[in-house]
């Protein structure tokens, strides 16, 4: 997938990630999100399901991405809380 794929599908699975998990984040942030949403979600979905890959902007890998996307996010805030919580 090329480089101008991985920024429109980071975008648009970060945004909806955003939309879903709630959070300020900035544009530059929000893609970032998104583009390693879609490689854990990517991960997840072809290791522990079998199933789909990111393999381009369409329905299925924006799916798998913001499913990506929203484990990244519920995990760095369980381990943001929690590091908080000690300090």
């Amino acid at each position: 997938m090329g480089i101008i794929a991985w920024i429109v599908l980071g975008a648009i699975a970060g945004f909806i990630t955003n939309m879903i998990m709630g959070g300020s984040e900035g544009v530059i942030a929000t893609i970032i999100l998104g583009i390693v949403g879609a490689v854990v979600g990517g991960y997840l979905a072809g290791t522990v399901l079998g199933v789909a890959d990111v393999t381009g902007v369409n329905v299925e890998s924006i799916v798998v991405a913001v499913i990506g996307g929203v484990v990244l996010v519920a995990a760095y805030r369980l381990l943001m809380g929690q590091r908080n919580a000690q300090v």
